[in-house]
């Protein structure tokens, strides 16, 4: 945060393309399994501010929900979905699984809960449409949450350390030049 300055440069002297190379992160990031999208979430708002942040975070969840589907049609077999079924907590249990409640409840179990969510859908054969709208319903607004906050301590940071900053580089300033005048 507190080099934001510099950041918002560089990815400025990239033109256009610094959005949809953030998009592409986020994707990437969000289909992966086990994966925490929460710290890029919070970046995306420091870095493009809280509109476009949530933008590119809305974007790349959107676009990871259908990365992450096709994945796991190809490699649920490859997994014991009635063992991740079984650790499930009970609150979720009493859904039919693969309903779209039971979907958007999984989704909120942090850490395992988006990879579980999408693979019982795929496992399940629930539309892609289904996948893509339960995951907007949970991940979307935390997002977007996340990219107003990042941007806000961003600019507190940046209010508070400023003249923290303005002093020292005056201190700096004045202690080089009293040092030069020293015999």
């Amino acid at each position: 945060m507190y080099h934001r300055g510099a950041v918002q440069d560089d990815l400025w002297e990239l033109g256009w393309i610094a959005y949809p190379l953030a998009i592409l992160l986020m994707t990437l990031v969000a289909s992966a399994p086990f994966s925490v999208t929460d710290a890029l979430a919070i970046m995306n708002g420091v870095v493009f501010g809280p509109l476009a942040g949530s933008l590119i975070n809305a974007v790349g969840l959107l676009v990871a929900a259908v990365v992450a589907y096709k994945i796991a049609l190809r490699t649920n077999k490859l997994l014991d979905i009635e063992q991740q079924l079984e650790r499930l907590p009970g609150w979720i249990k009493r859904w039919p699984v693969a309903s779209p409640m039971f979907l958007i409840l999984v989704r909120l179990l942090p850490g395992v809960g988006g990879t579980a969510a999408t693979q019982v859908a795929a496992a399940y054969r629930v539309s892609l449409w289904t996948q893509i709208w339960t995951k907007a319903v949970v991940a979307i607004p935390i997002a977007t949450v996340l990219a107003i906050f990042g941007d806000s301590a961003a600019q507190y940071v940046h209010r508070i350390t400023q003249p923290v900053r303005t002093y020292v580089i005056q201190h700096e300033h004045h202690h080089h030049r009293d040092a030069e005048t020293r015999p």
